[in-house]
């Protein structure tokens, strides 16, 4: 399994939000100048959300996580009580860009200054800094997926970012199945494993098996009744629903439907 580390979670929680900004300030990843994102279209992979509402959940959420951290909290905090949480709105994409901005380093500070065993209140399956440091990198990552699919300009991710993205998102559903998540809990039935197979990173492929009481993973080279295979960065999004499966940027081998299953059923938070 791969960690980064607690400083490098802090620092990417900045690059990847820096990142999400250059999308709606009107670069890609070449560094090209485009026009300013339009806030106001949807977002084809949260749907229910148009852009500049993607960037205040996203902004919103740096926000809640900094002040559980900062003022070690034992449990959770609501949103009222997390200052400056509902950020600008739409009417200046520049300003919106900067509070998204402003809200990521600070997050950052305060996790690097607490350090990983901080104790704090999560959702998780660790209560401490270092859980949110991770969690809000992996936030950050696949919210710059969909802003980057609304504004229609290209996404990648640093191999080891993405392949511990696929890691910690494993994770959160080993966890939701042991808390008795009931989508988590139709994710079971014995003789059926999907394989994933990052093509363009060594040792970036994972197994899955499915089991009578739930599933399990690892990560590892083998057959199973389904096959994922692609560039890493590719694979991430269908795995995050964030690009179809039947995408001619991946490949798909053996039964389908198996994918599909998980892809209905897996998902947390």
């Amino acid at each position: 399994m791969t960690l980064l580390g607690h400083d490098r979670y802090c620092d990417e929680i900045v690059a990847q939000t820096d990142r999400l900004r250059a999308v709606l300030m009107g670069a890609d990843l070449t560094g090209a100048d485009l026009a300013v994102a339009d806030l106001s279209v949807t977002v084809p992979s949260c749907p229910d959300w148009t852009l500049g509402q993607l960037v205040r959940h996203l902004g919103a959420a740096h926000r809640w996580v900094e002040k559980i951290v900062r003022t070690g909290a034992r449990e959770e905090i609501p949103d009222e009580g997390v200052p400056e949480f509902e950020g600008p709105d739409d009417s200046d994409p520049a300003a919106l860009a900067a509070w998204l901005t402003e809200g990521a380093g600070m997050t950052a500070a305060t996790l690097r200054a607490a350090g990983p065993g901080a104790e704090v209140w999560s959702w998780g399956w660790e209560r401490n800094a270092g859980f949110w440091a991770r969690r809000m990198t992996h936030e950050t990552v696949i919210h710059r997926a969909d802003a980057a699919l609304a504004a229609g300009v290209a996404y990648e991710v640093d191999p080891a970012v993405a392949a511990d993205t696929i890691d910690e998102f494993l994770q959160c559903m080993t966890f939701a199945l042991a808390a008795g998540d009931p989508e988590a809990a139709e994710l079971r039935g014995a003789g059926r494993s999907i394989h994933l197979h990052a093509t363009d990173v060594p040792d970036a492929e994972w197994l899955i098996e499915f089991g009578d009481d739930g599933f399990t993973w690892r990560r590892g080279h083998e057959k199973a009744t389904v096959a994922l295979r692609g560039p890493l960065t590719e694979v991430l999004r269908v795995f995050y629903r964030r690009l179809p499966a039947d995408s001619e940027l991946v490949e798909v081998l053996g039964d389908a439907k198996l994918l599909d299953f998980w892809l209905e059923r897996a998902s947390f938070g």
